[in-house]
């Protein structure tokens, strides 16, 4: 921000570089990625897709449902620790070469203004900058850009397929979906056309982790204070020597007071004060003042400085990438403490997020007791138990299943409704478990509801506890115990006889 409080807005000055250069690489195979990932498939799933409206979220061909609760933790937990990992050992390296905010605004959107309307300094312009045309065609290409970028995220979330029924139909033929692509392309648009580096500064947390991500041995975009400072600039040596320059004669006075004064030549460090590191900041910050919450380790001031360096004929490297401890003592420590802990961690999960993947089953059944009365008698004087069962199909075929009584002699199931599912979709059907009078002893009696698949790979096996006559006769108040599944979720608590059905 400027003294007066108003936002001072960056345009950096583009320093070419190795860096820069291999950037460029990464970031153009990383647009590529990011564009291409929705496309494609494993398994005859997509890649990655984000369902959020059905609560699917599908990773490399494999589908978790909300049951997989589990798994979703233990894959989000590993994905956390992986980035504590990373970040203790090379700093904020995501946020400077992999971040999509950092992608596209450093690689899409500053090219193109700079394209349209002049790079910042630049003597030479060309004929859209020097029309003024460009200025004009800037919010143009803006919005196109972001069209583009808001259709690529939304298809990470409703699959290439939907997308493209939305965008072939009408915007009147479906306004709901409409409004949310106007809604992501008008974020787009305002976050790279006009939030731009205070999403980093502003709005991202990962730069406020840094005090408890960072330690002395983590890798960042240093200066090197003791080579470069202090700062002045150097006049050239008269004679040629393995020292080229030489520290301009400055006044040095001696007895504050006394009117002594004497000409010295004090050492002056490499640093010439050009702030070619300021200008080419996109953050807008000065990398000499040590590390900052705002520095994204794009390595910018490293090109910029570099290039300067080897114009004065000194070493290069007076910004680089280096650690606290070896700026100080000269040496890096790559295994501690911190880095030990989270790469076991991560063993760890990934070995029980395999385990538990490898052993989860190809379906979750989930019986709950019925409302109302806990038991009718029919006029046989047959038993009835009203109930629902919940099954969540996980593969990816359409199966069926069917239900039989174990441990009670003469029940019977009757359902009206079909036990097929469809791939990795859930049926919830009511069902009615009779049984005969004399089957019943105190009330109630157990046994097991088993659930089978068509193809035999998959079997359950599900506690069952039928009510009767005499179940409350001792204690018309109690509670009915409900069913309980092993393994499974809790089910709701059945009402007692005396309730309304």
């Amino acid at each position: 921000m400027t003294r007066e409080g108003k936002r001072r807005w960056i345009c950096p000055k583009v320093s070419e570089g190795r860096l820069l250069n291999a950037r460029r690489i990464v970031a153009y195979i990383l647009l590529a990625i990011f564009t291409l990932v929705p496309y494609m498939k494993v398994g005859g799933k997509p890649m990655i897709l984000l369902d959020l409206a059905t609560r699917r979220f599908t990773f490399f061909g494999v589908t978790f449902l909300p049951t997989d609760t589990v798994l979703l933790a233990l894959l989000l937990v590993t994905v956390f620790v992986s980035i504590f990992l990373i970040t203790s050992l090379f700093g904020r390296v995501w946020c400077g070469w992999a971040c999509p905010q950092t992608v596209y605004m450093e690689f899409v959107f500053r090219p193109i203004e700079r394209l349209l309307t002049g790079k910042p300094g630049a003597t030479k312009k060309n004929w859209l900058v020097s029309s003024g045309f460009g200025r004009l065609l800037k919010p143009v290409v803006f919005l196109l850009v972001a069209m583009y970028l808001a259709h690529t995220f939304l298809a990470y979330f409703v699959g290439v397929e939907q997308l493209a029924v939305w965008v072939r139909r009408s915007p009147f033929e479906h306004p709901g979906s409409f409004l949310v692509m106007l809604a992501v392309t008008g974020l787009m648009l305002f976050d790279f056309g006009y939030f731009r580096e205070q999403t980093c500064i502003v709005a991202c947390p990962y730069g406020r982790f840094q005090s408890v991500l960072l330690d002395r041995d983590s890798v960042i975009v240093a200066y090197d204070s003791k080579r470069g400072e202090p700062r002045g600039k150097r006049r050239a040596s008269p004679r040629k020597s393995a020292t080229r320059d030489v520290a301009l004669p400055v006044l040095a006075i001696s007895g504050v007071g006394t009117g002594e004064q004497a000409a010295s030549t004090p050492e002056v460090g490499d640093c010439v004060d050009c702030k070619l590191c300021v200008t080419t900041c996109p953050t807008g910050i000065d990398i000499r003042n040590g590390l900052q919450m705002e520095c994204i380790n794009c390595a910018q001031c490293i090109d910029a400085c570099d290039a300067v360096m080897t114009k004065l004929d000194r070493p290069t490297g007076l910004i680089r990438y280096s650690s606290q401890r070896a700026l100080e003592e000269g040496t890096r420590r790559v295994v501690r403490p911190r880095t030990l802990i989270y790469s076991l961690l991560i063993v760890l999960l990934i070995s029980l997020f395999g385990y538990a993947l490898s052993t989860r089953s190809t379906a979750t059944v989930i019986v709950v007791r019925g409302r109302g009365a806990p038991f009718s008698q029919m006029p046989d004087g047959e038993i009835t138990n009203r109930m629902s069962i919940k099954i969540t199909n996980r593969t990816a075929v359409t199966t069926n299943y069917a239900l039989r009584i174990e441990g009670i002699s003469g029940a019977l199931i009757r359902h009206e409704e079909s036990l097929e599912a469809g791939p990795e979709s859930s049926i919830n059907v009511p069902i009615t478990i009779a049984a005969p009078f004399n089957a019943f002893e105190r009330g109630r009696v157990e046994g097991a509801l088993i659930v089978e698949d068509d193809t035999g790979r998959y079997r359950r096996r599900v506690r069952l506890l039928l009510m009767g006559p005499g179940s409350l006769a001792n204690n018309p108040t109690m509670s009915v115990p409900a069913l309980s599944p092993e393994g499974d979720a809790p089910d709701e608590p059945a009402q007692s006889q005396g309730e309304p059905r």
